[in-house]
């Protein structure tokens, strides 16, 4: 008998964006807070594939789409140890690990549901107080915001 081959094909991107790395448990959730399930492109996604540093992992592709800064903040928040490759003609142009800021304005709901920036229209704004497991302290009420706890805006 001969040997059994492992092989994962996903179609390559011509241009866009791949994110790697992603907690297997969180793919479903970047594609929500990217919107992509509304993405007018190509959107790739596998859930559950080996990963010798993870034990598992998804990865998206999305084609001829770039991220902004706002958007990598997000995926930060949900998968503080993926990384971004930015595709061009099918080549790998750059790679980086996204990195969670030290403030996040904005982009996510306080959980107090006392906290001024639920009763009125004020932006939210969070000092990142744990970049490792994300615990996100309230500027206005003072109160931790945790990955568990967190809701995008």
């Amino acid at each position: 008998m001969g040997q059994i081959r492992k092989e994962l094909k996903v179609s390559a991107i011509e241009n866009g964006t791949v994110i790697d790395h992603i907690p297997a448990s969180a793919v479903f959730q970047v594609i929500r807070i990217l919107k992509l399930e509304a993405f007018g492109n190509m959107v790739l996604f596998a859930t559950n594939l080996e990963s010798k540093i993870f034990g598992t992992k998804g990865i998206i592709k999305v084609s001829n789409k770039n991220f902004e800064a706002e958007e990598l903040n997000k995926i930060s928040l949900v998968a503080p140890h993926a990384s971004i490759i930015d595709i061009r003609d099918f080549e790998v142009i750059s790679k980086k690990i996204v990195e969670t800021p030290d403030q996040i304005i904005g982009i996510v709901k306080c959980f107090n549901p006392n906290c001024v920036t639920n009763v009125e229209q004020l932006a939210t704004k969070f000092s990142v107080v744990d970049k490792e497991d994300i615990r996100l302290k309230c500027h206005y009420c003072e109160k931790i915001t945790t990955r568990k706890t967190m809701e995008f805006r």
